[in-house]
């Protein structure tokens, strides 16, 4: 196995947020493997393993579907820009959050590989293939290891059907996301800020809720 960061499980999960600045520079192909190794080991329900790994990398590709994105993102958040920026909390999504994932929109294919989980015979119940999303984190860890930013993202879907054509995707196929991988340009590795777990957890039934203990 090619070198790579020790980290604990705990660690590497509290510590891999999305990295959203990448540099363009190749990811070695025997790390890519790694990475994608680590991923098909995650859950499958029934072990069914209804997947397909699609590695996008040619530049004119990566870039029709970042127009494709492009819509997407204005139609979601970009034309909401001036209304985001004025207020202190950024709609909600952070002003921070906000420009990270707009530099991401306008510059998604500069990455320089994208990895898009593929879900066979999806018919219209895209939850019996939701457990591939737990494949995705393990993509994502695997990554962290190797110094390598990610984020998961899903703005292209407007376009689901031209992006099938564009792949070459089979007609029982539908992509799960698209996940960007390239090392940092800027940012660190550090804990997602996240609700308090105490404030998001219910015990036994909705709205019963405990107080976290005081760590020791």
């Amino acid at each position: 196995m090619t070198d790579h960061e020790s980290l604990d499980v705990l660690e590497a999960i509290h510590s891999t947020p999305a990295r959203r600045f990448l540099k363009p520079d190749p990811i070695p192909d025997d790390v890519l493997w790694e990475i994608l190794d680590a991923a098909i080991r995650g859950p499958s329900g029934g072990n069914q393993q209804g997947w397909g790994w699609m590695v996008v990398t040619d530049a004119e590709v990566k870039q029709q579907i970042q127009d494709w994105y492009l819509e997407g993102w204005n139609r979601a958040y970009g034309g909401r820009r001036d209304a985001i920026m004025a207020d202190p909390d950024g709609g909600g999504l952070g002003q921070r959050n906000f420009l990270s994932a707009e530099h991401l929109a306008n510059h998604l294919a500069e990455a320089p590989v994208w990895v898009m989980p593929v879900l066979r015979n999806a018919g219209s119940n895209a939850r019996a293939g939701s457990s591939v999303y737990g494949a995705v984190q393990n993509l994502m860890l695997a990554a962290r290891a190797h110094g390598i930013g990610a984020t998961l993202t899903t703005l292209y879907a407007g376009h689901e059907d031209d992006v099938k054509q564009l792949l070459g995707l089979p007609d029982d196929a539908m992509t799960m996301g698209l996940i960007p991988l390239g090392y940092p340009a800027r940012g660190r590795w550090a804990q997602p800020k996240r609700q308090p777990v105490d404030e998001v957890t219910h015990w036994g039934r909705w709205g019963e809720q405990r107080d976290r203990p005081a760590a020791d």
